[in-house]
């Protein structure tokens, strides 16, 4: 048997206190198939130093909910690890430059398709208007460049009172400002999920009706899909090329635009849900994709 460790939420963080827990059982069961064992440990009890996760042959931050939260303890971490030599999959590097969102305008310059994205280090009224001229969009997405799981992300509407939209932020930070785009209600989000860069299976993902985010705790209806669109496909496949990482996992999210064109919404590299229940082979693609590098 080989141990390796999963990085879990910080104690102190009871967001998650009764979700992560059901997460980790589906990995470690799928892990358990190949002689893995799983052992959890939290992310913020290996910060400053890497003695503890030395004994493990692979250390993997697929529960680390809640960094965003944290960020600037995050990138300490990563670069500890990283410093350290602490066998990460993935990459520690990778993982703080995926923990900002800003990753997507450098995706763009290398030829990935995004949807139109405009940073902001204040977000105003008659910034928003700009975008809205630019874009030609009714609707508007505002979300913070470090987040997760739509925390603090906010739809506006062309006719709302811009000048009332939280100019700035209390939490700080910088902000993406991009087109809403009405296919996320009508075609839903794709998420393509890749394991030692094999495609492994594919979820199509629906917000409930007058809602835009897909996640579950808002509604999301999720569907296992027999094949990737072809389009979607092309678009994941260029994307992992762009990253040019070795990635023991990654999850793709895209969606089409109004006339069919492929737009990349995340590269999920840190600590994606994989899905495993839409998984036909129940993990075994990434179980074995992790014993390939054991």
């Amino acid at each position: 048997m080989t141990d390796i460790a999963i990085l879990t939420p910080d104690p102190a963080d009871q967001s998650y206190r009764d979700l992560w827990q059901k997460v980790l059982a589906r990995l470690q069961d799928a892990l358990s198939s190949q002689g893995i064992v799983a052992v959890p440990t939290p992310w913020t009890a290996h910060v400053d130093a890497a003695d503890g996760l030395r004994r493990f042959a692979r250390v993997l931050p697929l529960l680390v909910w809640g960094y965003h939260c944290d960020h600037a303890r995050w990138l300490r971490a990563c670069a500890t690890w990283r410093q350290a030599g602490i066998p990460m999959s993935n990459p520690a590097d990778v993982l703080a430059w995926n923990s900002d969102k800003r990753y997507l305008l450098e995706l763009a310059a290398r030829g990935v398709a995004v949807p139109p994205t405009v940073l902001m280090s204040e977000v105003t009224g008659a910034q928003l208007r700009r975008v809205f001229a630019e874009t030609g969009a009714d609707e508007l997405i505002v979300k913070p460049t470090v987040s997760g799981g739509a925390w603090r992300t906010r739809r506006v509407h062309r006719d709302a009172a811009l000048d009332e939209v939280p100019a700035g932020d209390a939490h700080g930070g910088d902000m993406l400002v991009q087109p809403y785009l009405p296919t996320i209600a009508s075609e839903g989000e794709t998420s393509l999920l890749f394991f030692g860069g094999t495609l492994s299976h594919v979820v199509n993902k629906r917000p409930p009706a007058g809602e835009f985010r897909v996640q579950e705790q808002f509604g999301g209806v999720y569907t296992s899909l027999p094949a990737p669109p072809a389009g979607a496909l092309a678009l994941a496949e260029r994307t992992l090329a762009a990253i040019d990482a070795p990635l023991l996992y990654a999850r793709i999210d895209t969606v089409p635009d109004a006339e069919g064109n492929w737009l990349l919404m995340e590269a999920e590299l840190i600590e994606p849900d994989f899905y495993l229940g839409a998984d036909p082979r129940r993990g075994e693609g990434f179980a074995a994709a992790l014993q390939g590098l054991l």
